[in-house]
């Protein structure tokens, strides 16, 4: 007679909460985003139990165990507007460590409660940087922490190589599943999804046209920071792990045509996010009407909806803020480089270069 745990273990289903991450489907979207016949494919990280960034965190901690730079044990501290900090509430359970995240109060009511619920503590900065804005000061917080409590460790998402390292199988399941890629759509953040599928993938896809998508009031592409709402993508900083070289263009997204493509991605297909979702399905669509119909287009969501329900979600929230804003524009406005004009709108530039080095600035 078997054991029945014994008979599921043996079809590679594991006990640990980190089997429960990765193999994330794709599904295909379509109109009313695109034309009947044209579309994308969405690879749904929100199927993963805290979203995307669960992959990196427990690469990182598993990695900095291994090297000997993270004792067993120690506290974990690190600052995120949220996803992330997810996925470090999952790293520490599974190899026992305690959490600390900072953040700032930008981070939604039912994210600062999710994090308290899986038992991380919640660190919240009161003030932004003069110039770097909240995330600035929630990385000097974390070197006050680190400080203040011998032994504890940092990730540092925004640097760290093994971020970029940890979205290998990301890329992996994506050539399994889809075959060769003509164009890959992703937010960008820390910089470290976007940089390490699109290493990988072009082994397997040397044509592979790469589409950045950044929120208006990032600085990463050379856009003067602003106060942001939407959380997720964008940085008033420059990570150092974003890899600019690997991208074709830019495009910025305001946030109520972030909210816009969310709520009819919700409606019309059942499957959505928040902020970088629908930022990222905005372009990934627009990409699908502009390109032949044979292209084949992947595009990264990086969650699922539900952290989203009191903001992206919530009627009376994106009255208040001005999201309801009805149908994005069909094309984005252009620009030649990223000093030409602040984007205020959904806005595209094919000229990418780290700050600093764009030409015509």
């Amino acid at each position: 007679m078997h054991h029945p745990a014994t008979d599921v273990l043996s079809r590679g289903v594991g006990r640990s909460l980190a089997a429960a991450v990765g193999n994330t489907p794709v599904v295909w979207v379509s109109d009313p985003l695109t034309p009947t016949g044209r579309g994308f494919w969405a690879k749904l990280e929100g199927f993963n139990p805290g979203g995307l960034k669960d992959r990196p965190a427990l690469h990182m901690v598993a990695t900095a165990l291994a090297r000997g730079e993270l004792l067993p044990g120690a506290e974990i501290v690190e600052s995120s507007s949220g996803t992330f900090g997810l996925g470090l509430a999952l790293a520490g359970k599974v190899h026992g460590h305690p959490v600390t995240v900072v953040t700032d109060p930008g981070l939604e009511p039912d994210m600062h409660r999710l994090l308290c619920a899986q038992g991380a503590r919640v660190d919240l900065v009161t003030t932004p940087h003069p110039v770097g804005g909240w995330q600035e000061a929630r990385r000097l917080r974390v070197r006050e922490l680190l400080a203040e409590r011998p032994g504890a460790w940092c990730p540092d998402q925004y640097a760290n190589p093994d971020n970029i390292d940890a979205y290998a199988p990301l890329a992996h399941e994506l050539t399994a599943q889809l075959g060769e890629i003509d164009i890959l759509v992703v937010s960008v953040g820390t910089g470290g999804h976007s940089a390490g599928i699109s290493r990988v993938l072009r082994k397997g896809s040397p044509h592979l046209k790469v589409i950045c998508v950044d929120a208006t009031g990032s600085t990463i592409f050379g856009q003067p920071a602003r106060s942001r709402l939407m959380r997720g993508l964008g940085s008033s900083i420059h990570p150092r792990n974003v890899a600019y070289e690997q991208f074709s263009e830019v495009h910025w997204v305001a946030p109520p045509e972030a909210v816009w493509t969310c709520r009819t991605l919700a409606g019309s297909h059942y499957v959505s996010g928040g902020w970088s979702v629908g930022a990222v399905a905005l372009v990934a669509s627009w990409a699908a009407r502009t390109h032949s119909p044979d292209t084949r287009i992947a595009a990264v969501f990086p969650d699922g909806p539900h952290r989203y329900l009191s903001t992206v979600y919530n009627d009376d929230y994106c009255r208040d803020h001005g999201l309801l804003h009805g149908r994005p524009a069909e094309q984005p406005d252009e620009i030649e480089c990223p000093g030409e004009r602040e984007a205020v709108r959904w806005t595209r530039c094919r000229r990418v270069a780290a700050p600093g080095r764009q030409a015509g600035r």
